[in-house]
């Protein structure tokens, strides 16, 4: 039986197996036992239509036309939005638009400008 590895995160020499994975008890980070581990930090990163990666305070210009559901309001093709805010979920971008208000969008409907 071979010795257990400490725990990347925390260090603890309290690790157990738990099928193809490593399993930390005292901070709960599970890893791969055999392969490469993404670091303890690594955050999902959100990438526009073009593939680039978004950041909050980005600039991004709408690639569709957007109908906004529950008026007759349409986002424009072309439409620059400043400062974004990027939030977890189906809809990844908060913003504001200028004659609009606040919105939700999704990267997949936007380019970095």
């Amino acid at each position: 039986m071979s010795a257990m590895p400490g725990c990347p995160a925390c260090e603890a020499d309290y690790t157990y197996e738990d099928g193809a994975m490593f399993v930390c008890p005292m901070c709960g980070h599970e890893w791969p036992q055999g392969g490469e581990e993404a670091p303890v930090d690594a955050e999902k990163s959100i990438r526009d239509a073009n593939g680039n990666v978004l950041v909050d305070g980005d600039t991004i210009t709408v690639i569709k036309d957007l109908k906004v559901k529950g008026s007759s309001l349409v986002v424009k093709v072309g439409t620059r939005v400043k400062n974004i805010r990027l939030v977890d979920g189906d809809h990844d971008i908060d913003c504001k638009i200028d004659g609009i208000g606040p919105m939700k969008l999704k990267s997949e409907f936007v380019k970095k400008a």
